[in-house]
């Protein structure tokens, strides 16, 4: 009797298991597939959700190759088979092969785009096999085939093709030099019209982008009817940021609807799916009455805006694989503080700004790269703070030097205190410190601009 073991083969993500398998007078036992064990061994979760079996009367019968749109891991009843696998994917491991003859005693873990076919070896063949997508018609316009006889595959299989029993639809399969490689799954943006959102999708030109008006994810008959199967990876920069109006009644229920239950539907999603889910934050999930926050830090929000956000990011952490990512003092296309300061430059206006609450500012083109980083690198899933590095400042201090970079005097900007910006309003509380530890983001490699140097780049480009 072998131990379980895991073996890596010359494709990708295609991995072997050796099953132990106990036997006695009576017959045998084994362990088609035990979570924990073989995660450890560095099985992906990839939650199967279906089994199949096939049944092979005879010895030579000949199933594939066929590349489906999910994963599979393939282990035996009876019999003994040779097993053939063709990586269909795009890149340079296009057309990479493996063969392995295999019986009661192995797994093989078959990742979404490899094509996988088999030869049984003795008569009364059971094949069977774990998937992790339901199976439905719809589905097999995203197969891709390739041919049992391919020269460029070159399989070496043990029964003649010409003596084995074959489909009609497997010995028509195309050539390798005729198959169309599958792409790795899209990437969605949610948010399309926010800040952060049209500046992912100038990053990220090739993704499908959706605004709120368009998927409306508070509305379930909505997210049933939208098609969630082409994504492997969705970015929801959709957030309800009215940070006052989310006191009122209406503005609360807006709040919640939007950076709760919309983000609960999408985390479901992502777990029924498989998707990787990335997720943006604030640091009004905390009160403020640390110096520096990090990402580890409970929550204590103090306002609505910070609550649902609180909210929202439990929702997050329970998916298996997810980017969240916290940041503080957003900059982007549209209205934004940077650009209101700016104005009021212009027009010689000398305004009165906080001067007690602290922290940096984030730009979306800063917040973008980091999720470009975080996904090209593989870092860690989890939490990640990211914001502009450099000294914490006051919304005082960078309104004035709004005023430097813009020609005017930094005087022309004068302090007042929170108190005093929001009597007789409605105003949310604020967090009096909002500066986030960068040191999480930076052990993965990212370097973040400071302050100073961003504002500079940002208030140039303006003004090109």
């Amino acid at each position: 009797m072998t131990d379980l073991a895991a073996h890596a083969t010359p494709i990708s993500g295609l991995m072997v298991f050796d099953l132990p398998v106990h036997g006695d007078a009576r017959g045998w036992f084994k362990e088609n597939w035990q979570r924990e064990k073989m995660m450890a061994l560095g099985l992906p979760d990839f939650s199967p959700v279906q089994s199949n079996m096939s049944f092979n009367e005879a010895a030579g019968s000949t199933r594939g190759l066929h590349a489906e749109p999910w994963d599979k891991l393939i282990c035996l009843g009876a019999g003994r088979i040779m097993g053939a696998w063709v990586d269909l994917r795009e890149g340079p491991s296009f057309g990479t092969t493996f063969t392995l003859e295999m019986g009661l005693d192995k797994a093989v873990y078959v990742p979404r785009g490899v094509a996988n076919g088999y030869q049984a070896l003795e008569d009364n063949t059971l094949y069977g096999y774990l998937v992790n997508e339901h199976w439905s018609p719809d589905a097999r316009s995203e197969y891709t085939y390739v041919n049992l006889a391919d020269e460029q595959a070159s399989i070496p299989w043990p029964i003649p093709l010409n003596k084995a029993t074959i489909s009609d639809a497997d010995a028509a399969h195309p050539r390798l030099a005729d198959v169309t490689p599958m792409g790795p799954r899209r990437t969605l943006i949610v948010g399309a019209k926010g800040q952060l959102g049209l500046a992912l999708q100038q990053a990220y030109p090739d993704a499908d982008a959706v605004d709120v008006d368009e998927l409306d994810l508070t509305d379930p008959d909505a997210v049933a009817a939208f098609s969630w199967r082409p994504y492997g990876t969705i970015i929801n920069a959709a957030a309800y940021t009215a940070v006052d109006l989310a006191e009122t009644p209406e503005g609360r229920t807006r709040a919640w609807a939007i950076n709760v239950t919309a983000v609960g539907r999408l985390a479901a999603i992502a777990r029924q799916q498989r998707a990787l889910l990335v997720h943006v934050s604030s640091d009004y999930v905390f009160d403020g009455t640390r110096t520096e926050h990090d990402e580890d830090e409970p929550f204590s929000p103090l306002g609505v805006y910070g609550q649902t956000k609180a909210a929202g990011d439990a929702l997050v952490a329970q998916v298996p694989r997810h980017y969240l990512l916290r940041t503080s003092w957003v900059i982007g296309e549209g209205h934004n503080f940077v650009r209101t300061m700016a104005s009021l430059a212009g027009k010689g206006v000398q305004p009165k700004v906080v001067a007690d609450q602290y922290g940096r500012l984030t730009f979306t083109t800063d917040l973008v790269r980091a999720i470009q980083h975080l996904l090209s690198e593989q870092a860690p899933f989890g939490t990640y703070n990211v914001t502009c590095d450099g000294p914490t400042l006051s919304w005082f201090d960078i309104a004035a030097r709004v005023y430097e970079l813009s020609g005017r005097s930094a005087s022309d900007v004068s302090p007042q205190s929170t108190e005093e910006y929001a009597a007789g309003k409605v105003v949310s509380p604020r967090p009096t410190n909002s500066t986030l530890s960068l040191a999480k983001i930076k052990a993965t490699g990212l370097e973040l601009p400071s302050t100073d140097a961003a504002l500079t780049a940002y208030l140039a480009r303006e003004r090109a």
